[in-house]
Formats: structure tokens, C-alpha cells, sequence
């Protein structure tokens, strides 16, 4: 498969290592950053056309990633 933007080391380079720690001791983290990699890769098989979406089922996918994307910083920022 070919680079997929997005991925959460891409969005929060300066806590790469926080991601990594967290995913290995909170539960909830781990299952929200979870969510968000195979969110993120259905989007990117979309957008590629691999799996194509209607608009509307897109447009409902990058809501969600946005969401999990804010969650997921809101946990970094407290660390």
C-alpha cells in the first residue's frame, strides 16, 4: 500500500514517544489510537479508489478521524 498521510506519527511528531508509551500502559489510549490507524486506512482506500465511498460516507469518516484525532491530543497534552 502506498504512504498514508495522516498516520498519527505524521500529525504529533514531537510526542512520537509519548503515542508509543501510552498505547502500552492505558487501554483506552491504545483503543482510540487503534481506531484511528484503520479509520484513517479506510479513508486513504477511498480516497485512492481502492474502496471507493460515497461522498456522504466520506465526509461522515473524516469527521470521525477528526474527532478521535482531537481526543487522541487532548490525552497527549495532559502527558
Amino acid at each position: 500500500m502506498a504512504h498514508t498521510p495522516h498516520e498519527l506519527h505524521e500529525e504529533f511528531p514531537r510526542h512520537a514517544e509519548v503515542i508509543s508509551s501510552l498505547r502500552q500502559v492505558n487501554a483506552h489510549f491504545a483503543r482510540m489510537t487503534e481506531e484511528y490507524h484503520l479509520l484513517n486506512r479506510r479513508i486513504h482506500r477511498a480516497e485512492t479508489n481502492v474502496e471507493p465511498l460515497a461522498d456522504l460516507a466520506m465526509v461522515h469518516m473524516r469527521k470521525q478521524r477528526a474527532a478521535l484525532k482531537d481526543n487522541i491530543y487532548s490525552v497527549l497534552r495532559r502527558h
